[in-house]
């Protein structure tokens, strides 16, 4: 950030009293910007003991498998975002059962949270993000095709709650050595 965002006045990076982490500080009108986590909200969307994933028709990772997630918007709650981005990936009307993951991954300053949903129905079609849209039995997900880390560990914990017959919430991290590699 080179301009405050307030006043449009060049801006100085430094450590403000009592904090402990380089901003971009405004010495005109004082503003402090601070750089926090970007929100990843998303569905585990549930139909008839299958899960719906879309395959990405966007970068990062064209071509792979996901669960319907991305950035949260302003003004809306994390249900919400979630519901939206479900909506936009695959098409298809959700709600929300519960939280089910939390996953910090710190060095992509990102938080991905992932709600247990129920599809309304079996209507689903492919989106200007998806290319293809399908339910998937939980033995016949395509763990080597899957977009990202946070998805493999929100689906592995999903399946293990579901064969032990209750769902809890994990709070877990991603650390740079456990991303996908592909």
């Amino acid at each position: 950030m080179r301009f405050c965002s307030q006043c449009g006045h060049s801006v100085n990076m430094a450590i403000p009293a009592g904090d402990n982490r380089m901003r971009a500080m405004c010495p005109s009108c004082g503003n402090i910007d601070y750089d926090n986590p970007n929100l990843i909200t998303g569905t585990i969307p549930l139909y008839e003991g299958k899960v719906l994933l879309c395959r990405r028709n966007i970068e990062p990772r064209l071509g792979f498998w996901t669960l319907p997630a991305g950035f949260m918007e302003n003004q809306e709650t994390t249900s919400e975002g979630a519901l939206r981005e479900t909506l936009e990936e695959s098409g298809s009307v959700a709600k929300c059962l519960q939280l089910f993951s939390m996953i910090s991954i710190p060095h992509i300053n990102q938080i991905h949270l992932f709600y247990l949903a129920e599809l309304e129905k079996d209507d689903f079609h492919p989106t200007e993000e998806s290319s293809e849209v399908a339910l998937f039995d939980l033995k016949d997900i395509p763990w080597d095709e899957l977009a990202f880390s946070s998805v493999s560990k929100t689906l592995k914990l999903f399946i293990q709650d579901h064969e032990a017959g209750h769902y809890g919430f994990h709070d877990d991290v991603i650390l740079v050595d456990q991303l996908c590699s592909k």
